[in-house]
């Protein structure tokens, strides 16, 4: 299986400042590394070799410094500069290039999962579907602030952007499995009334389709989005690692 790697690394990471204002969100530390290590190691866990850093035209320079060509990483890294925030899908479509006819993996850069990616990878590759999503069985509350799906086993029957009465607590995390032909959907779509294009209009294209897979999630998901979700992950990375892991994989990216 050819699987190629997008980590989407760009933005401004406004709720983040003054932090943002001296370095890339990504390269904020979350336990004893810099947060885009993370999504690294999550792709290369799912044989990933060959990945494209997008990132915006804020502090790039230090992102380029740190990654080099990813031969420190055991992979090889391209680079994309996005321009100006415009939506995951706006930054997706960069890779269009890149990707070519390989089906590949899509990760926010500030996304984080302590279990391989490998059996979600195999899924995505076995089945028909053109787009599969990862879930989190999160809290309610957590569910508010996030892209949610509700499921009918594998079957995705709606999604839904930050929801005020949340009628699922399948919180869509930021990892896509998607198929090339993503981009020609990409094209077509229009900004939303926050003046950016949707992932979740992605979504319901391949659920309109039938063609919308979701998985879920058996361990811990963190994301780091504003001040308390980045404190959040650093304790909770800490008490994960702190004991070396439970399992090979967490062993593993917490070194």
């Amino acid at each position: 299986m050819v699987l190629k790697g997008v980590i989407l690394a760009g933005g401004t990471a406004q709720s983040l400042k003054p932090l943002t204002s001296a370095t890339n969100k990504h390269l904020l530390p979350i336990y004893n590394k810099p947060m885009i290590f993370y999504p690294i190691e999550m792709l290369k866990s799912a044989g990933v070799k060959d990945i494209l850093i997008i990132t915006g035209t804020y502090h790039a320079g230090a992102i380029f410094q740190l990654l080099g060509s990813g031969k420190d990483f055991g992979v090889k890294f391209t680079y994309r500069v996005q321009d100006e925030a415009g939506g995951i899908p706006s930054a997706i479509a960069l890779a269009e290039e890149f990707v070519g006819k390989d089906k590949f993996v899509s990760i926010n850069g500030d996304n984080i999962v302590f279990e391989s990616l490998r059996p979600f990878a195999e899924e995505f590759e076995r089945n028909r579907e053109e787009m599969q999503i990862l879930l989190y069985k999160g809290t309610i509350e957590e569910a508010k602030k996030s892209g949610v799906a509700v499921t009918k086993g594998n079957s995705v029957i709606e999604v839904i952007e930050k929801p005020k009465e949340p009628q699922s607590s399948n919180i869509i995390v930021g990892i896509y499995f998607m198929s090339p032909n993503v981009f020609e959907v990409i094209k077509k779509l229009k900004p939303s009334g926050r003046g950016e294009t949707e992932i979740t209009d992605v979504q319901r294209h391949y659920l309109q389709k039938k063609s919308l897979r979701a998985e879920f999630l058996k361990g811990k998901w963190l994301d780091a989005g504003d001040f308390e979700d980045l404190m959040h992950a650093n304790i909770e990375t800490y008490n994960l690692c702190r004991d070396n892991g439970s399992d090979a994989y967490t062993k593993k990216i917490c070194k």
